[in-house]
């Protein structure tokens, strides 16, 4: 099954897969080949790919995601997000500085557009740290 994973900065994957996970609004959906046609949304996440059938859990990629859309057909898979962040890549370290920064953001915010911005960064922030959690303990095992 082909799957394309696409940012607003240009295709983050694309490539063959075996298994996706997608975090959506009624939960969590696991998509294998021959899935049946589907759009639904996508929520801030962990997206989750197995490439091969055969791939020991350790082998799973995760991505952190921000909402969007996801088209599934029998043999592909395309998700639109804004963002998506390998977790491999994420630093934990700078993610918690971060999380800090936009907590303090929200602690002195002095409107609702001011809370509301600095409750995305909070929720961004809490999905990459969960994202990178994943990746670290997978690769411990």
């Amino acid at each position: 099954m082909h799957l394309q994973l696409i940012t607003l900065r240009g295709i983050r994957l694309d490539r063959e897969m075996y298994e996706l996970m997608v975090p959506t609004a009624d939960g969590e959906i696991a998509v294998f080949p021959g899935h049946e046609p589907l759009v639904t949304l996508a929520v801030p996440g962990a997206l989750t790919v197995r490439y091969d059938k055969k791939d020991p859990d350790d082998k799973l990629e995760y991505f952190a995601i921000s909402g969007g859309v996801v088209e599934i057909n029998p043999d592909a898979i395309r998700v639109l997000v804004d963002e998506a962040d390998l977790g491999a890549d994420i630093s934990e370290a700078e993610v918690k500085a971060a999380l800090k920064r936009a907590e303090k953001l929200r602690d002195e915010a002095k409107d609702q557009v001011e809370l509301e911005h600095a409750k995305e960064l909070i929720d961004r922030h809490e999905v990459r740290l969960r994202v990178a959690d994943l990746q670290r303990r997978r690769r411990s095992r």
